[in-house]
């Protein structure tokens, strides 16, 4: 008798054990599913702009490009080197889209002479390197915050040498 009811004790043990555990049966939403919740049906909310700090230069997606001291000889010289190795096996050493790649097969990036890249603001550079574009990747986690400030001045010295490379 006492082992019937030792058996019957375990049995319910067992089967109240095996119920469903509520934080693997909570309500959620599966990336891009459908809501009905909000009125434009997605269960993702977009980003506030602003929001969203990274590395404490940009804001949403556009960098805000703001080099809080005067630049010198030394930190175009560090952006030279830098450029040197994440800017021109792509670019090129003068900066006119004829890196390495374009031997490897790639497709050939943008001179930095042409005068839509010479009239971008700096935070425009400073955003693709922060962000990458088009076929180029993000540097994001390669490049100083400090060192793309420096690349971006490098790359205006390189403009400035001379106004007819294209």
């Amino acid at each position: 008798m006492i082992r019937r009811h030792f058996i019957i004790v375990v049995a319910l043990l067992v089967v109240g054990g095996c119920r469903k555990q509520d934080m693997a049966q909570q309500a959620k939403y599966e990336p891009l599913e459908p809501s009905g919740f909000f009125a434009d049906g997605q269960s993702a909310r977009p980003l506030v702009y602003g929001t969203v700090p990274r590395d404490g230069y940009t804001v949403g997606r556009q960098a805000v490009y703001a080099s809080t001291s005067p630049l010198t000889a030394a930190d175009v010289e560090r952006g030279h080197k830098q450029f040197e190795i994440f800017c021109a096996p792509c670019h090129g050493r003068l900066g006119n889209g004829q890196g390495m790649i374009i031997q490897r097969g790639f497709p050939r990036p943008p001179s930095f002479y042409i005068d839509r890249l010479r009239n971008a603001p700096d935070s425009h550079f400073y955003d693709v390197i922060s962000n990458g574009y088009g076929a180029m990747y993000s540097y994001n986690e390669r490049v100083a915050p400090e060192d793309r400030v420096r690349i971006v001045a490098y790359v205006r010295a390189l403009q400035l040498s001379t106004q007819q490379r294209q």
